[in-house]
């Protein structure tokens, strides 16, 4: 009888390993799709806050030369040279080249404001220590942070009318800590100029 019941053990075992595999590689594949997906969305999720308008009547494709205009840049020499850099390198591989007689007047443009945030949670839950029976209700806590976020404008006035074809503006740029803006400036850049020439509907 023992015999019989280490047999029967011994050829069960086997079956029930592989469909243990089998249910082990199922849910390898379920959590690498999870893992993909969750990675892609924080990919593509930007920090940024950027839109565009552009005039119906205006024919971009006839827009080749530009000229820049800084009178309204009001940025230090360092960030100046950020914005203008990965501005122009945008724009030539638009096609655009800078004249002095040119298609376009690109007017850049920067501004700040201040941030208030203002978070509050509950480090325990609802109810605090040991549910709603234990020791009674948990405390909110809040904070409150200050910071300056920083904008950029681009407009683009078409020379001959004088009139603004074209107009980009991203903001969320880290205006306090110069580490971040150092990378978040040509970034913003590149995602503002994405939006040109526009893609009409």
């Amino acid at each position: 009888m023992a015999v019989d019941i280490v047999l029967t053990d011994t050829i069960k075992k086997p079956t029930h390993l592989l469909k243990t595999i089998k249910k082990l590689n199922k849910m390898k594949k379920y959590i690498f799709i999870l893992l993909a997906s969750a990675t892609l969305g924080l990919t593509s999720c930007s920090p940024f806050n950027v839109r565009s308008d552009y005039a119906d009547t205006a024919n971009f494709t006839t827009y080749k030369t530009y000229k820049l205009r800084i009178d309204d840049l009001k940025l230090n020499d360092i960030d100046k040279d950020r914005v203008l850099n990965e501005l122009s390198r945008q724009l030539q591989t638009k096609g655009l080249q800078s004249g002095e007689n040119p298609d376009l007047i690109i007017n850049v443009k920067a501004n700040h404001k201040k941030i208030t945030d203002v978070t509050t949670s509950s480090p325990y839950g609802a109810w605090g220590w040991g549910g709603p029976f234990g020791w009674g209700i948990g405390m909110n806590r809040t904070w409150t942070s200050n910071y300056n976020e920083g904008a950029i404008i681009v407009d683009m006035v078409d020379a001959r009318s004088n009139k603004l074809v074209w107009q980009g503006i991203g903001s969320g740029i880290s205006v306090d800590r110069p580490k971040a803006k150092q990378k978040q400036i040509p970034e913003i850049m590149a995602e503002i100029m994405k939006n040109y020439p526009p893609q009409r509907k």
